[in-house]
């Protein structure tokens, strides 16, 4: 059985009611006869009221399976669908495409390496008598701004700019993806808003300096990362004419989820060519944190029609499953809507948004990605969890062995490798994306490392 959380206004926080249940071979139906505004608005609008027939094929797909969609009030359906058309527009552009391709390379610091982490390779086989995968980190936190989040945050500014936008908004969670907006809207000259939950900013204070010193206004939301989420777009919805909300997680109504995973993907884009350079062939295991899933679909993204390259989503246990404080959307989820799109979902019996929880900040998220809810159901990716504890020995145990402080995020999927590792032939070739890097992590970590250690 399903069912469905629809907010009746897009960006509401937790206001929802959960519909009666329903068969699930029934859902598509049900869902659009029970929401004002249902997944696939665009017949109700004359296409030329909006672009001529000819231009339909620059409108991406926005469904996958039965996730995604535009579950959002009639006002936001043409600004969805010109950003719709502005981004397949821009894909199809040689000129956008050269200045990204170059702004990649000169700004963010693209290609990120392939780092084969030898000593932690030798570790886990010391423990599994000698035998194991070895273990390769694509190293994000390389990037510009100390995360993955660069690759689309400078993309989207790019097309912003191209749209005749003049200012920016976004709203983020740890706050990797608002110093990313931040300095690409330095970088371009547009005006920058971030919205952040009250609660991040304590817990992410570095950030919150970062964000002031590139220029951004940084406007603190009562709770954390989905209120911040929907305050901004209650923002953008009053100034839909000038100004431009940059997603960073690959949530919300379409085209954001699919525009987040095509900017991310050059991850994998670039996993697959380093694989071939370093040992002649594809990844066995493609390991990446979930929390919304942006940095999970940039890796996967690549090698989705490869059958025999697995792609592991870790999500954040938190204090243990059973304890009702995690982020395990995949484990513990039921089907809904939130923030304008369907997709698995943290939510009650009533419908209301269960508050998630993680010590990773940026994956405390009551949804998760339309397509990673897709792939979970095809049974394409897996997807497990790490508790808190397991992720910060994780950071700890990555730190000693190579010199690397990853972020809270990014060891949640590094702490699964203690499952992973037994499991697996020896020599097998593994890949973890280092998604962040942990500097804004290390005061955490040290309040929560016992004094003898």
């Amino acid at each position: 059985m399903a069912c469905c959380n629809v907010e009746t206004i897009f960006g509401l926080g937790n206001i929802g009611r959960k519909l009666q249940v329903f068969p699930s071979h029934n859902y598509k139906a049900s869902v659009i006869s029970c929401v004002a505004v249902g997944p696939s608005q665009i017949p109700q609008v004359p296409w030329k009221l909006v672009f001529h027939e000819k231009e339909r094929s620059l409108l991406s797909n926005e469904k996958y399976g039965i996730y995604g969609g535009k579950f959002v009030p009639e006002t936001l359906i043409s600004p969805l669908t010109k950003l719709d058309y502005e981004f397949n527009s821009a894909l199809r552009d040689p000129l956008f495409q050269m200045e990204l391709e170059v702004t990649l390379r000169d700004y963010v610091g693209r290609e990120t390496p392939l780092y084969f982490a030898q000593r932690l390779t030798d570790y886990y086989k010391s423990i599994n008598r000698g035998t194991g995968p070895d273990i390769y980190l694509k190293r994000e936190d390389l990037n510009h701004g100390g995360a993955h989040k660069i690759n689309n945050a400078i993309a989207q500014a790019m097309l912003a700019k191209r749209m005749g936008c003049k200012s920016v908004m976004a709203a983020t969670g740890a706050g990797q993806h608002g110093v990313a907006t931040a300095a690409a809207c330095a970088k371009l000259s547009l005006e920058c808003t971030i919205f952040m939950g009250s609660l991040d900013m304590e817990r992410q204070p570095s950030n919150v300096l970062l964000m002031k010193h590139l220029g951004a206004k940084v406007k603190s939301v009562s709770g954390n990362f989905k209120d911040a989420v929907s305050e901004g777009i209650r923002n953008w919805v009053n100034d839909l004419e000038t100004s431009y909300f940059v997603a960073g997680a690959a949530v919300g109504p379409h085209p954001c989820p699919t525009m987040v995973r095509e900017f991310q993907s050059i991850i994998g884009k670039e996993t697959r060519k380093q694989a071939m350079e370093k040992w002649g062939g594809k990844p066995d295991v493609l390991v990446a944190c979930v929390g919304s899933g942006s940095n999970a679909l940039g890796l996967f993204h690549e090698f989705i029609q490869d059958q025999d390259v697995r792609l592991i989503g870790v999500e954040a246990g938190g204090t243990g499953l059973d304890s009702g404080k995690h982020s395990a959307t995949m484990a513990r989820g039921e089907v809904g809507v939130y923030h304008g799109a369907m997709s698995y979902l943290l939510q009650d019996e009533e419908g209301q948004i269960i508050g998630p929880h993680s010590i990773g900040v940026g994956l405390e998220y009551p949804g998760v990605s339309p397509e990673l809810s897709y792939l979970k159901d095809i049974g394409r990716a897996e997807f497990s969890s790490v508790t808190d504890e397991q992720a910060l020995e994780a950071y700890k145990r990555l730190c000693r062995l190579e010199g690397i402080f990853p972020a809270l995020e990014s060891s949640h999927a590094l702490a699964f490798l203690e499952k992973l590792c037994s499991t697996l032939k020896d020599g097998e070739k593994v890949v973890v994306n280092l998604s962040g890097r942990g500097d804004k992590d290390a005061a955490a970590v040290f309040n929560h490392t016992p004094k003898h250690e």
